[in-house]
């Protein structure tokens, strides 16, 4: 005899019918904030003294009842600062629960997200601009990632830092009490700050060092088949710079200590190598107190990668970072003049090598096993 299956659906529980007043309840209400990251023309971060808190703030602040992240950005900005900004893609959205430690005991919170979105560069004629409110502001500054982070409370410090890495990282920052939700990316993974160099204020000349001037040391920008940039960080000193360094006694050339320098550092193999400019240093201190002296600026295509190790003269492995010229040069800190050279570099790498313009796209890490191109 054939078993007899009833296939008829069970039936549903019928759900409970809610008011529209009943539904809106139910559904889960927290706070709404919005930021600005605003730099000046050396990377550095604006921040925001209030008269109510000891600790420093991006410009920003609550939303108002159906006011969106953008519209409250643009107008926290003007009444915080006076200035009328169209505020840029979204950096960062941190969602902080409530019950979080940097959140007072006493306040009833119940929870918050906060967009952080680009505000842009500030020219000096911004700047010259600012006003603040004399009840809620007392003073607003430019600062380095890291100083700028030591004067917020940690989680603000956090969201700070994860949206200025998304920045110059063309990423965007998904966070939970300050933490990243998804895979970390190289930046934040390695904690790099932004610290713009005293050499920023040394003349940059894109030409040949003069007859008598030593040139004691050399930095390459080292150009990767897609048009993207070698940059090396120290873990001791977590900040950017090219390959390169002190051009030695036994170097043959300046030429011959970047390509020695290249393969400590960042185990790269490089080809032909061009000269850019120079850096004049007037005192040469660093080097011994040699005088005026030029810092030499130089361009190559890597043709093949090695397997991370140990820099032989700091006795640590050095991260391996792939950047755009021009994010390279955010990342460096040299105000103008490092963007003159990244696009000096990038153009010689064209005409000379055929490697082509790169997008900006999100900065990577080098395989630690290497690759051949």
């Amino acid at each position: 005899m054939n078993a007899s299956h009833d296939t008829t659906p069970a039936a549903v529980p019928e759900q409970p019918k809610l008011t529209q007043e009943e539904y809106a309840r139910s559904r889960h209400a927290v706070w709404m904030s919005a930021a600005a990251l605003l730099t000046d023309q050396l990377g550095r971060v604006l921040l925001v003294k209030p008269t109510y808190r000891t600790e420093w703030l991006l410009p920003g602040g609550g939303a108002e009842p159906g006011e969106s992240p953008v519209h409250a950005c643009g107008r926290e900005v003007c009444e915080e600062l006076g200035l009328m900004r169209t505020p840029g893609r979204v950096l960062a959205v941190n969602w902080l629960a409530p019950g979080h430690p940097d959140v007072a005991k006493d306040m009833p919170f119940p929870g918050e997200i906060r967009y952080v979105l680009d505000g842009g560069t500030l020219t000096e004629k911004d700047i010259a601009a600012i006003r603040l409110p004399d009840h809620e502001l007392r003073a607003f500054e430019f600062l380095d990632s890291r100083a700028a982070a030591e004067r917020m409370i940690p989680v603000d410090a956090q969201i700070m830092l994860a949206a200025l890495r998304a920045r110059l990282a063309a990423t965007t920052a998904h966070l939970d009490s300050g933490h990243h939700v998804d895979t970390v990316p190289p930046l934040d993974r390695h904690q790099v700050h932004t610290r713009p160099r005293a050499g920023r204020q040394w003349p940059w000349h894109p030409s040949r060092v003069p007859h008598g001037f030593k040139a004691p040391q050399a930095w390459g920008w080292l150009f990767a088949p897609d048009g993207r940039v070698v940059l090396v960080v120290d873990p001791a000193e977590p900040l950017t710079t090219l390959p390169g360094g002190t051009v030695e006694p036994t170097d043959a050339s300046p030429e011959a200590a970047l390509v020695r320098e290249a393969g400590e550092e960042a185990q790269l193999t490089l080809g032909e190598i061009e000269r850019l400019g120079w850096v004049y240093d007037a005192t040469g201190d660093v080097y011994g107190g040699i005088g005026q002296c030029a810092r030499l600026r130089l361009a190559a295509p890597i043709t093949a990668i090695g397997p991370s190790a140990v820099d032989p003269a700091t006795g640590r492995q050095l991260v391996r970072l792939l950047a755009a010229p021009e994010q390279a040069a955010a990342l460096l800190g040299w105000g103008e003049q490092g963007y003159q050279q990244a696009e000096m570099a990038a153009h010689i790498a064209r005409t000379r090598w055929g490697i082509p313009f790169p997008t900006v796209s999100p900065i990577t890490e080098l395989p630690i096993e290497g690759s051949h191109w």
